[in-house]
């Protein structure tokens, strides 16, 4: 299975429960650069929906325990006829401390829109360890809104 995490190796750890975080979702600005595309750029980028929706994975480096980011661009079209263009980061100032790219699983609900289950790894300051929790965004094409929630695995 590919992965890819910047710290430490990967083990599953055990969890306090707590309650689940909505994701940070913004435009995309200098987050969002083809030098953040991770390499071999075919290998961490994947389009849904006949072509019109793109996710790829990227690592902006710094902060190490939260560089990875997830890379969005999709309808509904601007009157251009560019896609709209998201980032979703753990919170406003770091990404994921690793992502199960691989592991991704994805389907279409006709009343929800795309959906996805990423599995990725969150840095937790108040054990100093990384934890093991599945990202769930939903994607509806028309209106261009997405959904997360960050759980703990299964």
């Amino acid at each position: 299975m590919k992965y890819a995490f910047k710290i430490g190796a990967v083990a599953l750890l055990s969890y306090v429960p707590f309650a689940t975080h909505a994701q940070v979702i913004q435009d995309c600005l200098w987050e969002g650069t083809a030098q953040a595309i991770v390499e071999p750029w075919e290998e961490h980028t994947r389009t849904f929906a006949n072509g019109q929706t793109r996710l790829t994975l990227l690592d902006r480096i710094e902060p190490a325990a939260g560089a990875f980011h997830l890379h969005l661009l999709s309808p509904p079209r601007d009157e251009l006829g560019s896609r709209q263009c998201r980032i979703i980061s753990h919170t406003w100032s770091t990404g994921f401390a690793g992502v199960y790219w691989d592991a991704m699983q994805t389907g279409y609900d006709p009343a929800v829109g795309l959906l996805f289950d990423v599995p990725v790894q969150v840095y937790n300051p108040a054990t100093a360890m990384f934890d093991n929790m599945m990202l769930s965004f939903t994607l509806n094409q028309s209106t261009g809104e997405i959904d997360t929630v960050l759980n703990p695995p299964d």
